[in-house]
């Protein structure tokens, strides 16, 4: 085991905060529920990275009789995912309580 907390881009958070709180998600509704955190050119880059990390996992939407055009992809945060937001928000909790000035 080791002491480091796994990188967490802000985006990377921010996506996993947003399927954490709204479930299941495709990549454009996540650009428009992050409040123009989240970028179109990017989000399916960053998407993909995550995957790739084990973060994310995805699948296809069904595609209703006489539909045209590609099927969604829509994303769930992993366990892991969900364990790495955990850590990071223990350890800004930890900070800033160790922040605070000391009587001077």
């Amino acid at each position: 085991m080791t002491d480091v907390l796994p990188k967490f881009s802000a985006a990377e958070r921010l996506i996993v905060e947003l399927l954490a709180d709204r479930g299941e998600l495709f990549g454009l509704q996540m650009v428009e529920h992050s409040s123009g955190r989240l970028k179109r050119g990017t989000v399916y880059v960053t998407l993909g990275r995550m995957q790739e990390k084990g973060y994310l996992e995805s699948r296809q939407e069904a595609m209703p009789v006489g539909a045209i055009g590609l099927p969604r992809r829509l994303y769930r945060p992993t366990g892991l995912a969900m364990r790495v937001l955990a850590a990071w928000q223990a350890a800004e909790l930890s900070f800033a309580a160790n922040a605070e000035p000391q009587g001077v």
